[in-house]
């Protein structure tokens, strides 16, 4: 089985090519929503308020997500301390997740910052979905709510898609110009005959 990561940047297209390749029947593993689950954990919990205060959890426990955000958005130490908690648990669970798919020909792990945290080494082909930035900040500002401010300080946390594209085995274009399922279609009978 292929291990493939797809990635991109924020506001790319990515959750849109994933839901593509799932209706071919290939499995993915959606990292950031498996970060998220990560924060009931209670190890989790204990060492996120060791790191940044008990103030970033609701009374009833729960993360707030926006306090946490504010906070490892605008310091660089805090952002690599977020991501040495929930990293090493996040690809622990997905080895374990692998195992179910054994008989699969590829399945598709998707996360924003596989090559910011240095994971590439981990999968065997990498896709990346690039969007012109303008059109991103679009995307994100419909979807989120986000300020200009906001998205700026978290486009300024991942690497251009220049450099990405450069990096990755395939590339597929989020750009309102050309059709993405096509493109999918494409990696997919690829990756089929790569197995």
């Amino acid at each position: 089985m292929i291990k493939v990561a797809i990635t991109g940047n924020i506001g790319s297209g990515k959750s849109t090519a994933c839901k593509v390749f799932e209706t071919l029947g290939v499995p993915v593993f959606y990292a950031d929503s498996e970060a998220k689950k990560l924060y009931q954990n209670r190890q989790v919990q204990e060492k996120v308020k060791e790191a940044f205060g008990d103030d970033v959890f609701d009374s009833s426990n729960q993360l707030i997500r926006s306090k946490l955000a504010d906070i490892v958005f605008h310091d660089e130490a805090a952002l690599q301390t977020i991501n040495a908690i929930i990293h090493p648990r996040l690809m622990e669970q997905y080895t374990k997740w692998l195992e179910n798919y054994r008989n699969h020909p590829y399945t598709l792990h998707e996360a924003a910052v596989i090559y910011e945290n240095g994971l590439n080494w981990y999968f065997d082909k990498i896709i990346n979905v690039s969007a012109p930035e303008a059109l991103r900040i679009l995307r994100i500002e419909k979807r989120d709510g986000l300020s200009k401010e906001a998205i700026y300080e978290r486009m300024n946390k991942q690497w251009s898609d220049k450099r990405k594209n450069a990096l990755s085995d395939f590339i597929i274009y989020s750009d309102n110009q050309q059709f993405m399922i096509p493109q999918v279609l494409k990696i997919h009978r690829a990756l089929i005959q790569q197995k």
